[in-house]
């Protein structure tokens, strides 16, 4: 494999030679899961592709799941645990191929997901940051989601990651393929955010790159009770995004998103009876980028919106979405 020293030249190597795809799995803990993600890896559709499975140090017998696989493309690598931001940093730096797919070992893609992908990349060769339309699954109901940016006129186009992110977000860690040299430009994952690393690392490929998203439904994201994001329960275990206020003042669309995410941490600190977190957040947004829903809910105490959050679940039960920013 030749690396491209010239961005620039990417396109011209894409249109010559064969798409390849490096798969990038981390695993902590998922023995449940992993077969059925790994599974639907091996049942894509178009198949230049390894897959690179790190271990981070699971105390469950997700290996032994993992080993029951015998198929040449998969390299299965162990350390001791470091955490998610690290360990998708090892596990990328060992990919052979140009485009870095990720994907959460408790997630899984539809067999025609790499296909869609490689079409996004023939469309636009120059581009380094690809991402499909995916479902999301909670409580047993698969929603699919719902994206701020006007997508009707054709199936794959480029987007601004902000302006198309104010509902549900256009890149997840299971929709998104990246070129390998935009590590060099972005930087990696922040092993020191617990939770909330995902969401820092888009903030800075949105600062620099342009979305290339298919608007075909080509992955499931599953939402599940014992998941980091779901038992991060406080203010200090998430980023704060203080790093990206010099940014906002420029960028518009930067800081509606920004203050969307701040409305979540908001809702997040009264539930856990943070006042001071909440009013430090409260402070940064301005009001006018959330809805009269929103800002009824930030007036609302601790007891109501624990009986709000209750009701979210029960609705979601019954086939009703309600929790993406609107």
């Amino acid at each position: 494999m030749i690396w491209i020293k010239n961005d620039t030249l990417q396109g011209l190597i894409s249109s010559i030679s064969m798409v390849k795809f490096s798969v990038v799995i981390t695993v902590y803990n998922k023995r449940d899961y992993i077969v059925e993600t790994l599974k639907s890896v091996l049942a894509q559709t178009y198949s230049p592709f390894e897959i690179i499975i790190l271990n981070d140090g699971s105390t469950d017998d997700s290996e032994t799941e993992i080993l029951k696989f015998d198929d040449d493309r998969i390299h299965y690598f162990t350390q001791e645990n470091r955490g998610a931001g690290a360990a998708r940093n090892a596990a990328i730096k060992k990919a052979r191929h140009p485009y870095i797919a990720l994907l959460d070992a408790d997630d899984y893609w539809y067999p025609h997901y790499l296909e869609t992908q490689k079409r996004a990349i023939e469309k636009f060769p120059e581009a380094s940051v690809f991402a499909t339309g995916m479902q999301k699954e909670m409580n047993g109901r698969r929603f699919n989601n719902i994206y701020s940016a006007d997508m009707s006129e054709s199936e794959i186009e480029k987007f601004d990651y902000f302006e198309a992110s104010l509902l549900d977000t256009v890149l997840t860690s299971s929709n998104m393929v990246l070129f390998h040299r935009v590590f060099e430009k972005s930087g990696w994952y922040d092993p020191s955010i617990k939770s909330g690393q995902d969401t820092d690392f888009h903030i800075r490929l949105g600062l620099i790159y342009k979305v290339v998203f298919s608007k075909r439904i080509s992955a499931v994201q599953i939402n599940r009770e014992d998941s980091l994001s779901n038992r991060t329960k406080t203010l200090a275990e998430k980023m704060d995004f203080s790093a990206y206020e010099s940014f906002e003042k420029n960028n518009s669309p930067l800081k509606r998103f920004l203050d969307l995410n701040r409305y979540s941490l908001c809702i997040l600190a009264k539930l856990s009876d943070d006042r001071a977190g909440f009013e430090k957040l409260y402070r940064k947004i301005n009001l006018r980028h959330l809805s009269k829903k929103q800002r009824f809910l930030l007036r609302q105490p601790p007891r109501i919106l624990r009986v709000l959050a209750k009701t979210k679940k029960g609705m979601e039960k019954l086939g009703i979405r309600w929790g993406t920013f609107k």
